[in-house]
């Protein structure tokens, strides 16, 4: 079963709890569930490309990596998965509507924010009056001054990300989302992209944007646009010493329906079809509904509370809220464009590359691999610069995304050799450097670090790059986070360094080797 990322967790339990005691069909076969999670984007660009091949491409339709059953986290990209494999098959319904795909959970999408600043988001323009406004004391005049820093996740591939963004429209619009049209959408870009400015940044998963807010703190991030699920997971795991955030629910918001969908497809065999439903009435039952409930989820079985949507986990049970229609996927795709192109907030990347001679062998050309596809994901609004390092730091080559500048990143990837040293402390320093000086106002600023050694040889040691890197971080004017990626095998680079460096600049450390390394830039390349 392919779903989304807010129901990974449930679909895993689930799956442990139904092996204990599998259901069988008629000629005894034991069925057992196997879950993969993704961001919903992906989920339908997935299924997509399975159903070009099999539809258009001649591919086998009972090839076994085809999921049978699957759910994404709302309605919208449900529909939009309608919609593209219409166009695939326009005489076929390969994919149920909404409604005829039965529910499994809930989770309402709700702003993240601290007790103190929740009055000021209290209000039936919560999206416009973020536009307005550059401090949340001009939300609540009683409130505590407190800069407006805004996060949500990417809307090409998240749900949480596209259902806000697709609020965003409606509220600035005037019109409920199903009313919306191609027009709407280019009339009011602007004014979401009003809103867009206050973002310190993007990302892939909304549970860990979420975490990340909980660890950096308000100057940070002082509001989420997140799952109500999100809220409780972060404060059910929460430190004595952090602060419980609170969900505060929009007068209309969406409900993130996540649903059994089980196409009506060639690559789902008859045999494969009885399995499915017997799984979608177990996930259904109130002992896997449970389970949904642990996950601060919202079962969809109305026996089975939400036991964990409780004031002590900075939720509302009794929350009261108009639940917000998907618009045409005609309009959500070219929402997905205007962002991506006109709306999004522009970002300036420094993407410094560990090339020294421990990245020789497998590891160079599957790092380049992966280089290449995060390059070519980049929109229109984003600058990188990209810094080859060893013993030596370069000057960075500079590359806008679109066509025009394609070949320099290309020429970039394909000219990186491994050889020399890792002076890492100063890499980091000098890409730094480089942002403080070429930056322009209103961008997302970013240090990416790609690197599978420890440092060799640095000007700055540890302490003093980490106190360097703070002048310039969230806790001033120039808000420059750090990323790092540990690269290679266990005992190759120093973790505990590379952690240090990004979470205490606000920002992340990842680890892959050269068969993950390029989904972990995928993912890393949303949040800018």
């Amino acid at each position: 079963m392919l779903v989304g990322s807010a129901l990974g967790g449930f679909c895993e339990q689930a799956a442990a709890a139904i092996a204990r005691q599998p259901p069988r069909l008629d000629d005894g076969t034991r069925v057992q569930l196997r879950c993969r999670a993704a961001g919903s984007g992906d989920v339908v660009s997935e299924i997509e490309r399975h159903a070009r091949a099999v539809l258009q491409g001649g591919a086998p339709a009972d090839d076994p990596s085809i999921p049978v059953l699957l759910s994404v986290d709302g309605e919208i990209y449900q529909e939009l998965l309608r919609y593209r494999l219409q166009q695939l098959a326009p005489s076929r319904d390969l994919i149920p509507a909404p409604a005829d795909a039965p529910a499994l959970a809930s989770s309402p999408m709700v702003f993240m924010t601290t007790p103190a600043l929740a009055k000021g988001l209290q209000r039936s323009d919560p999206y416009q009056a973020l536009a307005r406004s550059t401090d949340h004391r001009q939300l609540d005049p009683a409130g505590p001054s407190q800069l407006i820093r805004f996060v949500h996740t990417a809307p090409t591939r998240s749900n949480s990300g596209l259902q806000t963004l697709v609020a965003m429209f409606a509220e600035v619009a005037g019109k409920p989302p199903e009313a919306l049209t191609l027009a709407d959408v280019s009339r009011h870009a602007a004014g979401v992209a009003a809103i867009q400015r206050h973002i310190t940044r993007y990302g892939s998963s909304t549970d860990e944007l979420a975490r990340a807010m909980q660890r950096n703190g308000p100057f940070w991030a002082s509001v989420a646009s997140v799952y109500e699920s999100s809220v409780v997971g972060v404060n059910s795991r929460r430190s004595g010493s952090e602060e419980v955030l609170q969900a505060v629910y929009p007068a209309a918001t969406y409900a993130s329906t996540m649903r059994a969908i089980l196409p009506n497809a060639p690559w789902v065999s008859p045999q494969e079809k009885a399995a499915a439903e017997l799984l979608i009435e177990r996930l259904q039952s109130p002992e896997i509904q449970k389970l949904a409930a642990d996950q601060g989820l919202r079962p969809a079985n109305p026996a089975v509370p939400a036991s964990r949507v409780v004031a002590a986990y900075g939720a509302d049970p009794r929350a009261v809220y108009d639940s917000l229609r998907a618009p045409r996927p005609a309009v959500v795709e070219a929402m997905i464009r205007t962002w991506r192109d006109l709306v999004k907030k522009p970002s300036r990347v420094a993407l410094v590359v560990d090339s020294s001679g421990s990245m020789s062998g497998e590891k160079l050309p599957s790092a380049q691999r992966s280089l290449q596809a995060y390059l070519a994901a980049i929109g229109p609004r984003d600058t990188v610069g990209l810094f080859d390092f060893d013993n030596r730091l370069p000057e960075p080559v500079v590359i806008r995304g679109g066509p025009a500048d394609a070949a320099k990143g290309q020429a970039f990837v394909a000219g990186l050799v491994a050889d020399g040293g890792t002076r890492l402390h100063d890499a980091v320093s000098g890409a730094r450097d480089w942002l403080r000086r070429s930056h322009k106002p209103g961008e997302i600023l970013a240090v990416v670090v790609l690197t599978d050694g420890r440092d060799q040889g640095s000007r700055l040691g540890l302490d003093a790059l980490k106190a360097e890197l703070k002048r310039s971080g969230f806790g001033g004017d120039e808000r420059i986070g750090v990323f790092t990626i540990g690269y290679g095998n266990p005992g190759d680079f120093d973790a505990d360094v590379l952690r240090q460096i990004a979470e205490s600049n606000g920002g992340e450390f990842t680890q892959g080797n050269p068969e993950s390394i390029l989904r972990r830039m995928e993912d890393l390349q949303m949040a800018f």
